[in-house]
């Protein structure tokens, strides 16, 4: 199928650098302009930017398993991999006493990876547990998992990094910075969508425009109801030489009782960070579409630059005291908050827009988009062209919207801690805690 001559995509992160690499060299007819709100490439803000990402098949859901153990097999085989981008240490899923919804996620995604192949041990004890991972101890507190030695970890901001120069080297795609403030509709219809306006009065138009904004999409188009954005919580310690050597060929852990995850460190620096429901940041902001009508919404928007709260800090230590307790009062050398776009089911919404032609989404990542790297941008591209597999384009299509007052984060089995618990509240908290503290 071919695809309009003039097409736009708005944001370079995991989304947007894939799609522009599949659309460059399936469609190179087209002139593809990349939209990007930072002036560098990787964003330093961008939720695909940080030191690490887990690279795993191990899902419940066998769709997703079957296309993550495909990308697996990407970053192990391919230059996507390459240079340290992708290590091979194994994957360590973990769940305690008494948490069922843990160990019936768990299970299913044991049985998942058997099936596709993968080279999973099944770890019915705490003593099993610590028979593959003995680096994390007697007082690591679990009640058995499995292991995935097929599973790996990337080095998240050069995967991004690699794309980017990817991009440049072949010169398809045309790099644009700026920050889009809402999109463009034909004055003719009012609904079809002919570009975007960024950096508050200069306007892109184009035939087709992509939006893989993530976090921020919400904020371009109404998604209440089927998106919300959350804010998880990422630290960082240092540790010694001998700490390094210890831990860095242990496989990465990953409690979903908790939503802890450790990966193993990379130049004595070790990441703990959790996958939860996250914070909502709300803000109020117009309603958007072709007409101001004064109507405004209120959603959940990321917020850049801020520490994670005490609540986050104290979740870690917790985790710590239990996994590796002789780091559990080390200080932390930098804290940051990464912003998913959350569905209800933890589904990618990859679709036209149903009620506006010419706008196509690609975006949902529910904080799991990462892994697919290698191989999402070809998957948008099928559903560009209409070709998309029908698992997929059921899973991925435009998705009903559910009532937002009990509509907290991704509900995959997945997910851990608090609902809804607002960021400038926990922020305050902590605030408030240190002044204390001083007095």
């Amino acid at each position: 199928m071919s695809l309009p001559e003039n097409i736009l995509i708005v944001g370079g992160g995991v989304f947007g650098l894939s799609t522009a690499l599949s659309l460059s060299r399936r469609h190179p007819k087209s002139k593809i302009t990349l939209l990007e709100a930072s002036p560098t490439i990787p964003n330093p803000h961008g939720s695909s930017v940080d030191s690490s990402r887990i690279i795993r098949a191990d899902y419940s859901h066998p769709t997703y398993a079957k296309l993550a153990s495909e990308a697996v097999d990407l970053w192990r085989t391919t230059e996507w991999g390459y240079d340290g981008r992708y290590t091979q240490n194994g994957l360590l899923l973990v769940y305690p006493t008494g948490d069922s919804t843990a160990k019936d996620y768990t299970t299913k995604s044991y049985h998942n990876v058997k099936q596709l192949g993968e080279n999973a041990q099944f770890l019915p004890t705490k003593a099993d547990v610590l028979n593959a991972a003995p680096a994390y101890g007697e007082t690591l507190q679990v009640a058995g998992g499995y292991v995935n030695w097929s599973s790996g970890w990337a080095d998240a901001e050069a995967g991004v990094r690699f794309a980017k120069q990817k991009l440049d080297k072949e010169g398809k795609v045309r790099f644009v910075h700026g920050e889009v403030s809402r999109l463009l509709f034909s004055p003719e219809d009012n609904r079809t969508v002919t570009g975007v306006v960024y950096d508050q009065d200069k306007t892109i138009t184009a035939d087709l425009v992509i939006l893989a904004t993530g976090a921020w999409t919400a904020g371009l188009v109404d998604l209440r109801g089927r998106t919300v954005s959350t804010g998880q919580a990422i630290a960082y310690m240092r540790i010694s030489d001998d700490e390094q050597r210890r831990l860095e060929h242990m496989p990465t852990i990953l409690n979903f009782a908790t939503g802890i995850f450790i990966i193993p460190p990379r130049n004595n620096t070790l990441k703990i960070a959790r996958h939860a429901y996250g914070y909502h940041n709300p803000k109020t902001v117009p309603v958007p579409g072709a007409l101001p009508t004064g109507e405004t919404m209120q959603v959940s928007l990321p917020e850049r630059g801020v520490p994670i709260p005490l609540e986050g800090e104290t979740a870690f230590r917790t985790a710590l005291k239990q996994l590796l307790p002789t780091f559990a009062d080390r200080p932390f050398i930098d804290t940051r908050i990464c912003w998913y776009t959350d569905t209800p089911k933890g589904d990618f919404i990859i679709t036209p827009h149903p009620s506006h032609p010419h706008l196509f989404l690609a975006t949902g990542g529910s904080g799991h988009g990462y892994k697919f790297f290698p191989l999402l941008g070809e998957k948008i591209v099928d559903a560009l062209e209409g070709n998309l597999a029908p698992e997929l384009a059921e899973l991925w299509a435009w998705p009903e919207a559910v009532d937002e007052d009990s509509f907290d984060g991704t509900e995959d089995g997945s997910r851990s801690g608090e609902k809804r618990l607002l960021l400038v509240d926990e922020l305050a908290k902590g605030n408030k805690a240190k002044r204390g503290s001083a007095l």
